[in-house]
Protein backbone atom coordinates (compact mmCIF):
# COMPACT_ATOMS: atom_id res chain seq x y z
CA UNK A 1 0.00 0.00 0.00
CA UNK A 2 1.41 3.36 -1.05
CA UNK A 3 -0.23 6.11 1.01
CA UNK A 4 0.59 9.81 0.91
CA UNK A 5 -0.54 12.01 3.82
CA UNK A 6 -0.48 15.81 3.84
CA UNK A 7 -0.40 17.58 7.25
CA UNK A 8 -1.35 21.25 7.21
CA UNK A 9 0.46 23.29 9.87
CA UNK A 10 3.70 23.51 11.79
CA UNK A 11 4.56 23.55 15.49
CA UNK A 12 4.63 20.86 18.14
CA UNK A 13 1.10 19.59 17.56
CA UNK A 14 1.79 18.88 13.89
CA UNK A 15 5.20 17.40 14.72
CA UNK A 16 3.41 14.95 17.06
CA UNK A 17 0.79 14.15 14.39
CA UNK A 18 3.52 13.51 11.79
CA UNK A 19 5.47 11.33 14.22
CA UNK A 20 2.38 9.25 14.97
CA UNK A 21 1.54 8.89 11.26
CA UNK A 22 5.13 7.87 10.57
CA UNK A 23 4.57 4.74 12.68
CA UNK A 24 1.80 3.56 10.34
CA UNK A 25 2.78 0.62 8.14
CA UNK A 26 0.52 2.01 5.40
CA UNK A 27 1.86 5.57 5.22
CA UNK A 28 4.80 5.77 2.81
CA UNK A 29 5.18 9.54 2.47
CA UNK A 30 4.29 12.52 4.66
CA UNK A 31 4.19 16.13 3.49
CA UNK A 32 3.74 19.14 5.78
CA UNK A 33 2.91 22.78 5.01
CA UNK A 34 4.72 24.76 6.18
CA UNK A 35 6.17 22.35 8.80
CA UNK A 36 9.27 23.27 10.81
CA UNK A 37 12.86 22.14 11.33
CA UNK A 38 11.80 19.14 13.43
CA UNK A 39 9.03 18.01 11.08
CA UNK A 40 11.50 18.26 8.19
CA UNK A 41 13.39 15.29 9.68
CA UNK A 42 10.42 12.95 9.17
CA UNK A 43 8.36 14.62 6.41
CA UNK A 44 8.84 16.68 3.29
CA UNK A 45 8.06 20.30 4.15
CA UNK A 46 6.52 22.53 1.50
CA UNK A 47 6.59 26.30 1.79
CA UNK A 48 2.85 27.00 1.67
CA UNK A 49 1.07 29.14 4.24
CA UNK A 50 -1.53 27.22 6.24
CA UNK A 51 -4.29 29.63 5.12
CA UNK A 52 -3.35 29.71 1.39
CA UNK A 53 -6.18 27.35 0.46
CA UNK A 54 -5.68 27.57 -3.31
CA UNK A 55 -2.01 26.62 -3.05
CA UNK A 56 -2.76 23.84 -0.52
CA UNK A 57 -5.44 22.41 -2.81
CA UNK A 58 -3.21 22.60 -5.89
CA UNK A 59 -0.44 20.77 -4.02
CA UNK A 60 -2.77 18.01 -2.77
CA UNK A 61 -4.13 17.45 -6.29
CA UNK A 62 -0.70 17.51 -7.93
CA UNK A 63 0.80 15.04 -5.44
CA UNK A 64 -2.33 12.84 -5.45
CA UNK A 65 -2.56 13.00 -1.66
CA UNK A 66 -4.65 10.19 -0.11
CA UNK A 67 -5.47 12.00 3.15
CA UNK A 68 -5.01 15.56 4.39
CA UNK A 69 -4.97 16.28 8.15
CA UNK A 70 -5.50 19.82 9.43
CA UNK A 71 -3.57 20.97 12.51
CA UNK A 72 -4.27 24.67 13.24
CA UNK A 73 -7.58 26.40 13.84
CA UNK A 74 -6.79 29.24 11.40
CA UNK A 75 -6.84 26.77 8.50
CA UNK A 76 -10.20 25.36 9.61
CA UNK A 77 -11.72 28.81 10.04
CA UNK A 78 -10.40 29.80 6.60
CA UNK A 79 -12.50 26.95 5.17
CA UNK A 80 -9.82 24.55 3.95
CA UNK A 81 -11.95 21.47 4.73
CA UNK A 82 -14.94 22.81 2.76
CA UNK A 83 -12.79 23.51 -0.32
CA UNK A 84 -10.98 20.15 -0.24
CA UNK A 85 -14.26 18.24 0.11
CA UNK A 86 -15.86 20.24 -2.68
CA UNK A 87 -12.98 19.04 -4.85
CA UNK A 88 -13.46 15.41 -3.86
CA UNK A 89 -10.38 15.19 -1.60
CA UNK A 90 -10.30 13.25 1.68
CA UNK A 91 -9.53 15.58 4.58
CA UNK A 92 -9.71 15.20 8.38
CA UNK A 93 -10.88 18.37 10.09
CA UNK A 94 -13.88 20.56 10.87
CA UNK A 95 -15.75 22.59 8.27
CA UNK A 96 -15.83 26.38 8.59
CA UNK A 97 -19.34 26.31 10.09
CA UNK A 98 -18.49 23.57 12.62
CA UNK A 99 -15.25 25.37 13.57
CA UNK A 100 -17.42 28.19 14.95
CA UNK A 101 -17.44 26.14 18.17
CA UNK A 102 -13.90 27.54 18.56
CA UNK A 103 -13.83 30.71 16.45
CA UNK A 104 -16.81 32.25 18.25
CA UNK A 105 -16.98 31.96 22.03
CA UNK A 106 -20.47 33.46 21.83
CA UNK A 107 -21.67 30.74 19.43
CA UNK A 108 -20.25 28.05 21.73
CA UNK A 109 -21.92 29.52 24.82
CA UNK A 110 -25.29 29.87 23.06
CA UNK A 111 -25.07 26.27 21.84
CA UNK A 112 -24.35 25.03 25.37
CA UNK A 113 -27.19 27.07 26.81
CA UNK A 114 -29.68 25.84 24.18
CA UNK A 115 -28.78 22.16 24.57
CA UNK A 116 -28.27 22.16 28.35
CA UNK A 117 -24.55 21.42 28.28
CA UNK A 118 -23.01 22.37 31.67
CA UNK A 119 -20.92 25.56 31.55
CA UNK A 120 -20.37 28.86 33.38
CA UNK A 121 -22.95 31.66 33.47
CA UNK A 122 -22.08 34.46 31.04
CA UNK A 123 -22.96 37.69 29.23
CA UNK A 124 -21.64 39.03 25.92
CA UNK A 125 -20.58 42.66 25.34
CA UNK A 126 -19.30 44.87 22.55
CA UNK A 127 -19.58 48.06 24.63
CA UNK A 128 -16.80 48.75 27.13
CA UNK A 129 -18.92 50.70 29.64
CA UNK A 130 -21.62 48.03 29.79
CA UNK A 131 -18.99 45.33 30.31
CA UNK A 132 -17.32 47.27 33.13
CA UNK A 133 -20.67 47.79 34.83
CA UNK A 134 -21.41 44.05 34.65
CA UNK A 135 -17.98 43.16 36.08
CA UNK A 136 -18.56 45.64 38.93
CA UNK A 137 -21.89 43.94 39.71
CA UNK A 138 -20.50 40.38 39.50
CA UNK A 139 -17.20 40.95 41.32
CA UNK A 140 -13.90 39.14 40.82
CA UNK A 141 -12.36 36.72 40.04
CA UNK A 142 -14.06 36.75 36.63
CA UNK A 143 -13.19 35.39 33.19
CA UNK A 144 -12.95 37.56 30.08
CA UNK A 145 -12.80 35.93 26.64
CA UNK A 146 -12.24 37.61 23.31
CA UNK A 147 -14.93 36.30 20.93
CA UNK A 148 -12.60 35.10 18.19
CA UNK A 149 -9.26 33.44 17.53
CA UNK A 150 -6.33 34.72 19.58
CA UNK A 151 -3.79 31.86 19.48
CA UNK A 152 -4.68 30.74 23.00
CA UNK A 153 -4.04 34.20 24.46
CA UNK A 154 -7.53 35.73 24.29
CA UNK A 155 -8.63 34.60 27.75
CA UNK A 156 -7.94 36.55 30.94
CA UNK A 157 -8.79 35.29 34.41
CA UNK A 158 -9.04 38.64 36.20
CA UNK A 159 -8.18 38.29 39.89
CA UNK A 160 -9.19 41.87 40.71
CA UNK A 161 -11.10 44.78 39.21
CA UNK A 162 -8.02 46.60 37.86
CA UNK A 163 -6.93 43.52 35.93
CA UNK A 164 -10.44 43.12 34.51
CA UNK A 165 -10.56 46.79 33.52
CA UNK A 166 -7.18 46.57 31.76
CA UNK A 167 -8.20 43.40 29.87
CA UNK A 168 -11.50 44.91 28.71
CA UNK A 169 -9.70 48.05 27.55
CA UNK A 170 -7.23 45.90 25.56
CA UNK A 171 -10.00 43.83 23.96
CA UNK A 172 -12.79 46.37 23.40
CA UNK A 173 -11.07 49.76 23.18
CA UNK A 174 -7.58 48.98 21.84
CA UNK A 175 -8.73 46.02 19.69
CA UNK A 176 -5.69 43.96 20.72
CA UNK A 177 -7.00 40.88 18.87
CA UNK A 178 -9.06 42.79 16.28
CA UNK A 179 -12.67 43.88 16.02
CA UNK A 180 -14.76 41.67 18.26
CA UNK A 181 -17.01 41.14 21.23
CA UNK A 182 -16.12 39.87 24.69
CA UNK A 183 -17.72 37.03 26.64
CA UNK A 184 -17.70 37.76 30.39
CA UNK A 185 -18.33 34.63 32.45
CA UNK A 186 -18.25 33.40 36.02
CA UNK A 187 -15.00 31.94 37.30
CA UNK A 188 -15.27 28.18 37.85
CA UNK A 189 -13.08 26.87 40.65
CA UNK A 190 -11.65 23.39 40.21
CA UNK A 191 -9.16 21.19 38.41
CA UNK A 192 -9.05 21.79 34.67
CA UNK A 193 -8.46 19.05 32.11
CA UNK A 194 -8.58 18.45 28.37
CA UNK A 195 -10.81 15.87 26.71
CA UNK A 196 -10.22 15.28 23.00
CA UNK A 197 -12.43 13.03 20.86
CA UNK A 198 -12.36 11.83 17.27
CA UNK A 199 -15.73 12.86 15.83
CA UNK A 200 -17.79 12.34 12.69
CA UNK A 201 -21.34 13.61 13.06
CA UNK A 202 -22.88 11.81 16.03
CA UNK A 203 -20.07 9.23 16.16
CA UNK A 204 -17.70 10.20 18.99
CA UNK A 205 -14.60 8.26 20.06
CA UNK A 206 -12.72 9.39 23.19
CA UNK A 207 -8.98 9.84 23.58
CA UNK A 208 -7.01 9.68 26.82
CA UNK A 209 -7.33 12.73 29.07
CA UNK A 210 -4.58 15.29 29.61
CA UNK A 211 -3.95 18.36 31.74
CA UNK A 212 -2.37 21.49 30.27
CA UNK A 213 -0.59 24.20 32.29
CA UNK A 214 -1.64 27.59 30.91
CA UNK A 215 0.17 30.02 33.21
CA UNK A 216 3.67 31.14 32.24
CA UNK A 217 5.43 30.54 35.56
CA UNK A 218 5.71 27.96 38.32
CA UNK A 219 2.94 27.79 40.89
CA UNK A 220 0.49 28.74 38.11
CA UNK A 221 1.61 32.38 38.18
CA UNK A 222 1.86 34.90 35.36
CA UNK A 223 -0.09 35.42 32.16
CA UNK A 224 -2.05 32.80 30.25
CA UNK A 225 -0.04 31.21 27.45
CA UNK A 226 -0.79 28.68 24.74
CA UNK A 227 0.38 26.06 27.27
CA UNK A 228 3.69 25.49 29.10
CA UNK A 229 3.46 21.73 29.47
CA UNK A 230 1.08 18.81 29.87
CA UNK A 231 0.74 15.30 31.20
CA UNK A 232 -1.45 12.21 30.77
CA UNK A 233 -3.18 10.23 32.32
CA UNK A 234 -4.92 12.08 35.14
CA UNK A 235 -5.41 10.90 38.71
CA UNK A 236 -8.18 13.29 39.79
CA UNK A 237 -10.70 12.34 37.08
CA UNK A 238 -12.58 9.14 37.94
CA UNK A 239 -14.13 6.71 35.44
CA UNK A 240 -17.53 8.08 36.48
CA UNK A 241 -16.30 11.61 35.77
CA UNK A 242 -15.07 10.59 32.33
CA UNK A 243 -18.34 8.79 31.54
CA UNK A 244 -20.32 11.90 32.53
CA UNK A 245 -18.07 14.19 30.46
CA UNK A 246 -18.26 11.88 27.47
CA UNK A 247 -22.04 11.44 27.49
CA UNK A 248 -23.26 14.82 28.75
CA UNK A 249 -20.66 17.07 27.15
CA UNK A 250 -18.74 15.58 24.22
CA UNK A 251 -21.45 13.39 22.70
CA UNK A 252 -24.16 15.93 23.47
CA UNK A 253 -22.19 18.71 21.79
CA UNK A 254 -21.54 16.63 18.67
CA UNK A 255 -25.28 15.89 18.45
CA UNK A 256 -26.13 19.56 19.06
CA UNK A 257 -23.90 20.62 16.15
CA UNK A 258 -25.71 18.13 13.91
CA UNK A 259 -29.04 19.62 15.02
CA UNK A 260 -27.73 23.09 14.15
CA UNK A 261 -26.82 21.93 10.61
CA UNK A 262 -23.08 22.27 11.19
CA UNK A 263 -22.15 18.62 11.61
CA UNK A 264 -18.69 18.21 13.12
CA UNK A 265 -15.93 15.96 11.86
CA UNK A 266 -12.34 15.98 13.05
CA UNK A 267 -11.13 16.38 16.63
CA UNK A 268 -13.46 18.03 19.13
CA UNK A 269 -11.52 19.35 22.11
CA UNK A 270 -13.27 20.00 25.40
CA UNK A 271 -11.51 22.23 27.91
CA UNK A 272 -13.30 21.07 31.05
CA UNK A 273 -13.17 21.74 34.79
CA UNK A 274 -14.11 19.49 37.70
CA UNK A 275 -15.95 21.74 40.15
CA UNK A 276 -17.76 21.02 43.41
CA UNK A 277 -20.96 21.11 41.34
CA UNK A 278 -19.76 18.64 38.73
CA UNK A 279 -17.86 18.83 35.45
CA UNK A 280 -18.43 21.89 33.29
CA UNK A 281 -17.14 23.30 30.00
CA UNK A 282 -14.62 26.14 29.95
CA UNK A 283 -14.12 26.12 26.18
CA UNK A 284 -14.29 24.05 23.02
CA UNK A 285 -11.70 23.82 20.26
CA UNK A 286 -12.22 22.37 16.81
CA UNK A 287 -8.87 20.56 16.56
CA UNK A 288 -6.12 18.75 18.44
CA UNK A 289 -4.97 20.73 21.49
CA UNK A 290 -1.44 22.05 21.75
CA UNK A 291 0.45 20.92 23.89
CA UNK A 292 -1.99 18.13 24.87
CA UNK A 293 -1.49 16.32 21.55
CA UNK A 294 2.21 16.00 22.35
CA UNK A 295 1.42 13.85 25.43
CA UNK A 296 -1.69 12.03 24.17
CA UNK A 297 -0.58 10.79 20.73
CA UNK A 298 2.71 9.28 22.03
CA UNK A 299 0.50 7.05 24.22
CA UNK A 300 -1.48 5.84 21.19
CA UNK A 301 -0.62 2.23 20.29
CA UNK A 302 -3.05 1.98 17.35
CA UNK A 303 -2.45 3.18 13.79
CA UNK A 304 -3.40 6.88 13.61
CA UNK A 305 -3.87 6.75 9.82
CA UNK A 306 -6.39 3.90 10.24
CA UNK A 307 -8.21 5.87 12.93
CA UNK A 308 -8.51 8.95 10.71
CA UNK A 309 -9.83 6.86 7.80
CA UNK A 310 -12.22 4.78 9.90
CA UNK A 311 -13.72 7.86 11.55
CA UNK A 312 -14.20 9.56 8.16
CA UNK A 313 -15.68 6.39 6.65
CA UNK A 314 -18.20 5.94 9.46
CA UNK A 315 -16.50 2.84 10.88
CA UNK A 316 -15.61 2.11 14.51
CA UNK A 317 -11.85 2.63 14.88
CA UNK A 318 -9.58 0.43 16.96
CA UNK A 319 -8.03 2.68 19.62
CA UNK A 320 -5.58 1.24 22.15
CA UNK A 321 -3.41 3.13 24.61
CA UNK A 322 -0.04 2.71 26.29
CA UNK A 323 -0.64 2.49 30.04
CA UNK A 324 2.56 4.44 30.79
CA UNK A 325 2.40 8.08 31.86
CA UNK A 326 3.53 10.83 29.49
CA UNK A 327 4.79 14.22 30.67
CA UNK A 328 6.14 17.07 28.57
CA UNK A 329 7.58 20.51 29.23
CA UNK A 330 7.64 23.52 26.90
CA UNK A 331 10.80 25.55 26.46
CA UNK A 332 9.67 29.06 25.54
CA UNK A 333 11.44 32.25 24.47
CA UNK A 334 12.03 34.68 27.34
CA UNK A 335 9.30 37.32 27.33
CA UNK A 336 6.61 34.97 25.99
CA UNK A 337 3.58 35.34 25.90
CA UNK A 338 4.38 39.06 25.48
CA UNK A 339 7.18 40.36 23.23
CA UNK A 340 10.15 38.04 22.71
CA UNK A 341 13.22 37.81 20.50
CA UNK A 342 13.87 35.18 17.83
CA UNK A 343 17.04 33.81 16.26
CA UNK A 344 18.86 32.36 19.30
CA UNK A 345 20.83 29.22 18.45
CA UNK A 346 19.81 25.96 20.13
CA UNK A 347 22.51 23.38 20.83
CA UNK A 348 22.56 20.03 22.60
CA UNK A 349 19.54 18.26 21.07
CA UNK A 350 21.84 15.44 19.95
CA UNK A 351 22.64 14.71 23.62
CA UNK A 352 19.02 14.56 24.76
CA UNK A 353 17.51 11.25 25.93
CA UNK A 354 13.88 12.25 25.46
CA UNK A 355 11.43 12.73 22.62
CA UNK A 356 11.55 16.28 21.25
CA UNK A 357 8.73 17.95 19.36
CA UNK A 358 9.81 21.21 17.76
CA UNK A 359 7.24 23.99 18.19
CA UNK A 360 8.88 27.19 16.94
CA UNK A 361 12.18 26.48 15.21
CA UNK A 362 13.93 27.01 11.90
CA UNK A 363 17.12 25.72 10.33
CA UNK A 364 19.45 28.41 8.97
CA UNK A 365 22.97 27.76 7.65
CA UNK A 366 23.02 24.42 9.45
CA UNK A 367 22.07 25.98 12.78
CA UNK A 368 18.84 25.32 14.69
CA UNK A 369 17.30 28.65 15.75
CA UNK A 370 14.42 29.63 18.03
CA UNK A 371 11.66 31.00 15.80
CA UNK A 372 8.60 31.39 18.01
CA UNK A 373 7.18 31.98 21.48
CA UNK A 374 7.05 28.29 22.33
CA UNK A 375 10.17 26.66 20.91
CA UNK A 376 10.62 23.03 22.05
CA UNK A 377 8.50 20.38 23.76
CA UNK A 378 10.45 17.75 25.70
CA UNK A 379 8.59 14.51 26.40
CA UNK A 380 9.19 11.31 28.36
CA UNK A 381 7.07 8.24 29.06
CA UNK A 382 7.49 6.19 32.23
CA UNK A 383 5.54 3.98 34.62
CA UNK A 384 4.87 7.02 36.81
CA UNK A 385 4.70 10.77 36.27
CA UNK A 386 7.44 11.62 38.75
CA UNK A 387 10.01 9.52 36.87
CA UNK A 388 8.80 10.91 33.54
CA UNK A 389 9.30 14.46 34.82
CA UNK A 390 12.80 13.65 36.11
CA UNK A 391 13.72 12.33 32.65
CA UNK A 392 12.42 15.48 30.96
CA UNK A 393 14.22 17.83 33.36
CA UNK A 394 17.43 15.85 32.85
CA UNK A 395 17.00 16.18 29.08
CA UNK A 396 16.36 19.93 29.33
CA UNK A 397 19.61 20.35 31.32
CA UNK A 398 21.51 19.29 28.20
CA UNK A 399 19.99 22.03 26.00
CA UNK A 400 22.17 25.07 25.39
CA UNK A 401 20.32 28.28 24.54
CA UNK A 402 20.55 31.65 26.27
CA UNK A 403 16.98 32.72 25.68
CA UNK A 404 14.70 29.91 26.88
CA UNK A 405 12.67 29.44 30.06
CA UNK A 406 10.45 26.62 31.32
CA UNK A 407 8.38 25.42 34.25
CA UNK A 408 9.85 22.69 36.48
CA UNK A 409 6.53 21.95 38.17
CA UNK A 410 4.51 20.49 35.27
CA UNK A 411 2.25 17.78 36.68
CA UNK A 412 2.39 19.15 40.23
CA UNK A 413 -1.31 18.44 40.81
CA UNK A 414 -0.66 14.70 40.32
CA UNK A 415 2.91 14.21 41.57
Amino acid sequence: MNVKVFVIGGGGRCHAICESLRKSKKVTQIFAAPGNAGIAQIAECVNIDETDITALLDFAKREQIDLTVVGPEISLVAGVVDVFRANGLKIFGATKSAAKIESSKEFAKELMKKYDIPTANYRVFDDYNSAIQYVTEQGTPIVLKYDGLAAGKGVVVAEDFEQAKHALQEMLLHRKFGQGRVVVEEFLLGQEFSFMCFVNGKNVFPMELAQDHKRAFEGDKGENTGGMGAYSPLTFVTEEDKKFAFENIMQKTASALCSESCEFSGVLYGGLVKTQNGIKVIEFNARFGDPETEVVLPRLKSDLYDIFCDVLDGKIPEIQWDKRAALGIVLASKGYPAAYEKGFEIKGLDRVDAQVFQMGTKLENGKLLANGGRVLFMLALDDNLNEARKKVLDAISKIECNNLFYRKDIGWQAI
